[in-house]
C-alpha cells in the first residue's frame, strides 16, 4: 500500500461554500419533466401531478437552485405556450430534441414545483428565436407586482405575489452549430447586452449570466468569451461553462482524472474574463456560472426509443446508467468545483431526473437513486462555512489524457469547529493510506467516514436492486494526536465529517 498526506489549517480559505454550487437541471427533455418529476395519475402524484417520490429524493439529494428551461429546448420555447389552462394549452413541435412537447407543465408548475421542493428558480431566456421584448415580457409576467398586462395575467393564473426570480440566463450554448439561433460571439454578445441593459431597467440588482462556451473544445473557446464579454461586461455578472465527461474509448485511468480538466477549464474562463476585464479598466469581477456538469456517455446513449423520424411526448433520451467508477468522477468533479469557490458562483448538475440524472424513474412506477446521487447528496449536506485550502502529497497515477496526474484529490471545509473532507483515490488498483494533518484544526473526533468503492467498478442500481452501490462506513478511520489515518480504496470515493 502507498501512501499520501493532506495539511488542513482553518487560517487559509479559499473562498465560503457557495450553496448554488449544489444546483440541478430541469430541462424539456426526453423523460426528465413528463414522467421525471411531473406524472399525474403516479401512485404518489400530488395536486400538481408532480411525483411525490421524486421531490422527496430532490430535497434528499440537497439541490439549492434549479436550472431551467434549457438547455437547447430554450432556443426555440415560446413561454407563453405552458401558462393558462392546461385544456388550452397548444402543442409544438420541439425541434432540440425532436419530439413533441404538450406544455402540459409550464412555467407556473415550475413555479409550484419549485416551492414544493424548497429550492431557487433559475429562468433561461430564449435569444435563439427570440430576442429583447419577449425577455422582458416573461420578466413582467414573473417578477413585475401587479398592476400591468402580463403581471396581472400571472394573477388571473392563480399566482397573485411576484415569483421573484433573481438569477436569469441570457440563453444557451449560442456558439453551437447545433442551437436554433446560432450567433457569432459578436452577435450574440451585443444581443446578450442589449437583454440584459433593459432587463436592468426594470430590476437593476438581478444576476444575469452570459453564454460562455458549450465545451473547452469547441474551436472558438477563449476567443468566444473575449469576445462576448467585450460587448456585455458591465452589464452581466456571470459567464456559464458547461462539461461532460465519460469513458467512450475505455481509457478509464483517463476518465477517473476528468477533474483536472475541469480545473483547467475554469482556470482558462477566468483568465479570459479577467483580461477583459483588464482590457475595460473595469473593477468589476465577473464570476463563472457552471450551470452543465456531469457524466455523460454519448456512445450508449440512445436519443430516441422509436423511429429516428417519429415525433413523440417524452421519448426516452440519453437515459445513461451510472456506475461505481461514474459516482466516484462525480464527486471529484464536485471537489474541483468547490475547490474554485472563489469564482465558481453557480454550478448545476445535469439533469435532475431520467436524462443523464442522479434519479431514475419508470412510468407508474418506481423512482431510485443512481450511484452518482450519493456523493452529491452527501457532500451538499456536509459542506459549510469556508472552503479551506488544502496541501496535497500524493503518489502519481499515469493517464494518456492528463499525463501523469496525483492519485489523490482532496477539498475540504470548516465551520465553527466543524470539518469536512472529500477526498477521492484515482488509482485503478492501488489503496493508499491516507494521513491528515487536523493539528491547526482542534478537531477531536470522527462523526462520520464514508466511502463509495467496491470489487466491480462497474456495479449500477436499477429499479429492482436500488442500493447495490451506496455509500459504506469506513472501518479503517483513527484519530490520534491531531492526525489522522485512513484507507482509501482504489477507485473509491470518501466523506469525512469531524468535529
Amino acid at each position: 500500500m502507498t501512501s499520501a498526506s493532506l495539511i488542513l489549517d482553518p487560517a487559509f480559505t479559499v473562498a465560503p461554500v457557495r450553496r448554488r454550487t449544489f444546483g440541478t437541471f430541469v430541462e424539456h427533455m426526453g423523460r426528465c419533466v413528463y414522467t421525471g418529476i411531473h406524472e399525474p395519475g403516479h401512485p404518489t402524484a400530488d395536486e400538481d401531478g408532480f411525483r411525490k417520490d421524486v421531490l422527496e429524493l430532490t430535497r434528499e439529494l440537497g439541490v439549492s437552485l434549479v436550472r431551467y428551461p434549457g438547455g437547447n429546448f430554450v432556443s426555440g420555447y415560446r413561454w407563453e405556450d405552458g401558462v393558462g389552462p392546461r385544456e388550452d394549452r397548444p402543442r409544438r413541435l420541439e425541434l432540440a430534441w425532436h419530439s413533441i412537447e404538450t406544455n402540459q407543465f409550464g412555467l407556473d408548475e415550475f413555479m409550484r414545483w419549485c416551492a414544493k421542493a424548497e429550492v431557487e428558480p433559475m429562468m433561461a431566456i430564449n435569444l435563439g428565436t427570440r430576442g429583447v421584448q419577449e425577455a422582458l415580457d416573461l420578466q413582467e409576467y414573473t417578477n413585475h407586482p401587479g398592476g400591468t398586462a402580463l403581471s396581472d395575467l400571472r394573477g388571473q393564473h392563480g399566482a397573485a405575489s411576484p415569483y421573484g426570480i433573481k438569477v436569469w440566463c441570457l440563453g444557451n450554448e449560442m456558439d453551437g452549430p447545433w442551437q436554433i439561433g446560432h450567433k457569432t460571439a459578436s452577435e450574440y454578445g451585443r444581443l446578450a447586452a442589449e437583454t440584459a441593459r433593459a432587463m436592468r431597467m426594470v430590476e437593476p440588482g438581478l444576476e444575469l449570466v452570459a453564454c460562455g462556451s458549450s465545451s473547452s473544445a469547441m474551436p472558438t473557446f477563449g476567443s468566444w468569451e473575449r469576445e462576448v464579454l467585450r460587448e456585455c461586461y458591465d452589464l452581466v455578472d456571470h459567464i456559464s461553462c458547461h462539461a461532460y465527461y465519460g469513458d467512450d474509448k475505455g481509457d478509464p485511468a483517463s476518465f477517473l482524472a476528468s477533474a483536472v480538466d475541469m480545473d483547467r477549464f475554469i482556470d482558462s474562463v477566468v483568465a479570459s474574463a479577467d483580461h477583459v476585464g483588464a482590457e475595460l479598466k473595469s473593477s468589476k469581477r465577473i464570476d463563472i456560472s457552471f450551470d452543465e456538469w456531469n457524466v455523460w456517455y454519448g456512445d450508449r446513449s440512445r436519443r430516441t426509443d422509436g423511429p429516428a423520424d417519429a415525433w413523440e411526448v417524452a421519448p426516452r433520451r440519453i437515459e445513461d446508467e451510472y456506475n461505481l467508477t461514474d459516482a466516484v468522477v462525480v464527486g471529484n468533479l464536485l471537489i474541483s468545483l468547490l475547490r474554485h469557490s472563489d469564482r465558481v458562483a453557480v454550478a448545476c448538475l445535469a439533469q435532475l431526473a431520467n436524462v443523464i440524472a442522479p434519479i431514475r424513474t419508470e412510468p407508474d412506477g418506481p423512482a431510485w437513486r443512481q450511484p452518482t446521487f450519493h456523493p452529491f447528496a452527501i457532500t451538499s449536506r456536509l459542506a459549510a462555512g469556508q472552503v479551506l485550502r488544502v496541501e496535497t502529497t500524493s503518489p502519481l497515477v499515469a493517464t494518456d489524457k492528463f499525463g501523469e496526474v496525483p492519485a489523490v484529490d482532496a477539498v475540504a471545509t470548516y465551520d465553527e469547529g466543524k470539518l469536512a473532507v472529500f477526498g477521492v483515490n484515482r488509482s485503478l488498483n492501488t489503496p493508499i493510506e491516507l494521513t491528515v494533518d487536523l493539528t491547526r484544526t482542534g478537531v477531536t473526533g470522527v462523526q462520520e467516514a464514508l466511502t463509495m468503492s467496491g470489487e466491480d467498478r462497474l456495479a449500477v442500481n436499477s429499479a429492482t436492486h436500488p442500493d447495490r452501490v451506496v455509500p459504506h462506513p469506513n472501518d479503517t478511520v483513527k484519530l490520534r494526536d491531531g492526525k489522522l489515518t485512513l484507507t482509501l480504496p482504489a477507485i473509491s470515493w470518501t466523506a469525512l465529517s469531524l468535529s
